[in-house]
């Protein structure tokens, strides 16, 4: 992923995936290339950081006869992003049990996610919340 021209030249950088995909770690460094005008992290960079990531991780832990899709996104912006700043996602196997059981029977499955990006000193940059789509492939058991 950290080959992706989207993130390569928006500065971002995946630094971790767990070997269960029950988390991500993304970082942000500050550059010519993704900070406005005042000097601080573009907006755009910020909500990159956590795209696909939800998704991504509910994929990898339910497995090929599944449909995940990112439906909806929401940022707050909490204070000037500066340096370097990070976020981890984190979707944990008994939050994907819960998947599992709420589209067994073929039914979406629509949620929101939560993550906070912060900076280096851990102070948040801003709130992002992501929706998530699931659904069970057509005869799929």
């Amino acid at each position: 992923m950290n080959l992706w021209p989207t993130y390569r030249c928006a500065g971002i950088k995946v630094v971790h995936i767990a070997d269960d995909w029950s988390s991500a770690t993304v970082r942000l460094k500050l550059g010519p290339l993704n900070r406005t005008i005042f000097g601080t992290a573009f907006g755009g960079s910020l909500s990159a950081m956590t795209d696909p990531f939800f998704t991504l991780l509910a994929l990898k832990q339910l497995g090929r006869g599944y449909i995940v899709w990112d439906k909806a996104a929401e940022i707050e912006f909490v204070s000037p992003g500066r340096g370097t700043l990070t976020s981890t996602m984190t979707l944990p196997p008994e939050e994907v049990a819960r998947i599992r059981a709420a589209t067994s029977t073929g039914e979406k499955f629509l949620k929101w996610y939560a993550t906070s990006i912060v900076d280096a000193e851990g102070r948040p940059v801003a709130k992002v919340r992501r929706q998530i789509y699931v659904r069970r492939k057509r005869g799929s058991c």
